[in-house]
């Protein structure tokens, strides 16, 4: 991956919002999407978007993270998803400091054709960072091999779509966690790694120093929010346990559409929510686009969310912000 950006210095108010510090689930409202991530020595803080950053805290860099754009759908809750991508992209622009890149967590389209993937990458290049780096979600398989997703990302990767990188002292990790799931399987389509990607996995985190801060980034969860539906990854224990070693492995995810949150250990997970539309809470109702939410709730439920990262013997902790605040 390349950047051709210096890092920003964004400023960051340290608080607890949003954490779960006994390693339970925690589900916040429907608000946010996209992350801005602050690095500075291996943990995270955060503050809310619109909160005056704090003078004593800076960060080394920051990055961003969206997820879930599903260009191509054009059905309630939200026929124009380009328009909040847009929006989304808008937002990040108008952060004080442009973030070295940003992480795009899968489903960039939502049936995987050539014209979905033109229209996520004509709204991407008005988005100020360095590089954008990208994990496939299901939606982006074509059915021919990940032909299409793999023509236009897949040049600096292996496999399917991984990779890794380091930058600023920090291990980014991108997993594809989605090419095996099979939506009639009985589990409703968990995610699975692979023997392949976890035996690439193991000698890529071999010869890190236990003290490396390590971020993966994934499509499906790696921790199991709700089998039934398919929301949680088969195989993950096994990458896991690669990770353990770590002082800070922070996992970063999509595919739910929300904002939820677990610490186990070290390990922090979290996953963003879409750019697109929310689903339902799990195991409440079905999964899949809500398409009972009135059209005014919609920009409720799309936003942004800022965090930042430093070094402390804390945990995770995230604050949303929404495109409805955001847009007045």
């Amino acid at each position: 991956m390349n950047h051709t950006n210096e890092p920003s210095h964004q400023q960051s108010q340290p608080n607890d919002d949003g954490i779960d510090r006994r390693g339970m689930l925690r589900c916040m409202a429907w608000v946010g999407t996209g992350l801005v991530w602050g690095v500075s020595g291996g943990v995270a803080t955060s503050r809310a978007l619109g909160q005056p950053a704090a003078a004593a805290s800076q960060s080394t860099f920051t990055f961003a993270q969206i997820s879930d754009s599903h260009l191509g759908f054009a059905r309630d809750p939200n026929k124009n998803v380009a328009e909040t991508l847009k929006q989304t992209v808008a937002r990040i622009n108008a952060l004080p400091e442009p973030p070295a890149f940003l992480l795009h967590t899968g489903d960039l389209t939502h049936l995987a054709k050539p014209e979905e993937f033109d229209a996520v990458a004509e709204i991407l290049k008005g988005v100020k960072v360095g590089a954008v780096a990208y994990v496939p979600g299901e939606h982006d398989f074509d059915g021919d091999g990940n032909k299409e997703y793999l023509t236009r990302y897949g040049k600096a990767t292996q496999g399917l779509g991984w990779n890794s990188f380091d930058y600023k002292g920090v291990h980014f990790v991108a997993l594809v966690n989605v090419a095996n799931a099979k939506s009639g399987s009985g589990d409703g389509g968990l995610g699975v790694i692979g023997a392949d990607q976890l035996a690439w996995l193991k000698k890529d985190l071999g010869g890190l120093k236990d003290s490396t801060p390590v971020v993966v980034y994934a499509h499906v969860p790696l921790w199991a929010v709700y089998e039934k539906w398919g929301w949680g990854t088969r195989d993950s224990e096994q990458a896991l346990a690669l990770l353990k070693r770590f002082g800070s492995v922070t996992v970063l995810n999509g595919h739910i559409h929300q904002v939820m949150q677990k610490v186990e250990g070290r390990v922090t997970f979290h996953t963003a929510r879409s750019t697109a539309f929310p689903q339902s809470e799990p195991g409440k109702g079905t999964p899949g686009p809500m398409r009972n939410l009135p059209a005014s709730k919609l920009k409720g439920t799309l936003g942004i969310s800022v965090v930042s990262y430093v070094e402390n013997p804390g945990s995770l902790a995230i604050v949303d912000s929404t495109l409805e605040v955001a847009q007045g």
